[in-house]
């Protein structure tokens, strides 16, 4: 008479986990097992039927201990998902991960408290914001990008450009160019599904509170996934997200520009303004980040940043083209640089979501 697991080896033999019969692959295992390996006729037969059950009772025993550590058969994946994608799920349960994001939730509430509402940091905490901090922010936003300054410089004099340090407009225009480049990368990102309808709000308000917004996602994306929770968001991406995402090598272009614009124009710009030579120059942005609340928020700005694009871009690489992953892996962790080489491999074909 054959023995049991001869007889069960229709269903256990594929798919199987190192070596060993992978359940979710039997369903007629249970039905089995309720009904019993028929009724023994001889003491020889119901050894053997002992024996055989001793065997398969060792293999559920394995195989449960095998998909408790979160390894899933690929016959129970269903409409694409992947096994990464599940292990994935459970990574999001793990200590280190949870770590990560008790660490990230911190320093939002850090950033938040000590940036804008604490009088210690320099310059005036929010709710003692004086008349002259605004009025210098709407100069900052009417010189958005050097377009007036630039204009001026070049003889077009139809709108005037405010007249502000060039160490200001310099950090000011630095900050807002890299959180630019920023939208291309969280449009696509591969976790963006877990803030599902909120990233174009978030990215908004990143372009005008930075990192206000930006750390809260860094921890949510970090959390764990479920299968609503996907990697690809249902809804059509809007205008805005559609233009940036289909540009996003423009965008490089264009942040890594601004850029380049920046660092000049803090020691170059408007020479005739009476601002001093490059000495002149560095030592009042010294002064400036010192003294400043704005400026000192948005030197804060920078290090996160530094923190946060060679995790965003190590993360995505599979929007970049094939032959340039290596160079992008390699320049993500030069700030500013890193992202623009991102953005300038980026894959035409890429789907973006709001």
């Amino acid at each position: 008479m054959s023995s049991l697991p001869s007889l069960l080896s229709p269903f256990f033999l594929k798919p199987t986990i190192n070596g060993s019969p992978c359940l979710p692959c039997s369903p007629h295992l249970h039905k089995i097992l309720r009904k019993g390996y028929g009724s023994s006729s001889s003491s020889s037969s119901s050894s053997s039927s002992s024996s055989s059950f001793h065997l398969l009772s060792q293999r559920v025993t394995t195989s449960s201990r095998v998909s408790s550590k979160g390894i899933l058969c690929k016959a129970s994946e269903k409409d694409g998902t992947s096994k990464a994608s599940s292990k994935e799920a459970l990574d999001g349960q793990s200590p280190l991960t949870l770590a990560q994001q008790v660490g990230l939730w911190i320093m939002e509430g850090v950033y938040v408290v000590w940036l804008f509402l604490l009088p210690y940091a320099p310059g005036e905490p929010l709710w003692e914001i004086k008349l002259d901090t605004i009025i210098v922010l709407l100069k900052l936003s009417h010189n958005f990008f050097y377009i007036l300054p630039l204009a001026n410089l070049v003889g077009f004099h139809l709108i005037e450009a405010s007249l502000l340090h060039p160490a200001c407009e310099a950090l000011f225009n630095f900050v807002i160019a890299w959180t630019l480049m920023f939208a291309p990368l969280l449009f696509t990102d591969r976790k963006r599904g877990r803030v599902k309808g909120f990233l174009e709000v978030l990215w908004i308000i990143q372009m005008f509170l930075t990192n206000t917004a930006l750390i809260p996602y860094m921890a949510i994306r970090l959390g764990a996934t479920n299968e609503s929770y996907g990697p690809e968001v249902d809804e059509k991406p809007s205008k805005l997200v559609s233009v940036l995402t289909n540009n996003a090598a423009t965008v490089g272009l264009i942040g890594g520009l601004l850029g380049v614009i920046s660092i000049l124009w803090l020691f170059y710009g408007r020479p005739d303004g009476g601002f001093g030579a490059v000495g002149d120059r560095w030592g009042y942005f010294v002064e400036y980040i010192l003294s400043d609340r704005i400026a000192y928020a948005f030197v804060w700005d920078i290090v996160l940043y530094i923190i946060f694009q060679p995790w965003l871009v190590g993360d995505n690489l599979q929007n970049v083209e094939e032959n340039n992953v290596g160079l992008v892996n390699a320049l993500k962790f030069i700030p500013y640089v890193g992202l623009g080489a991102y953005l300038l491999s980026f894959k035409k074909d890429v789907k973006s979501n709001s």
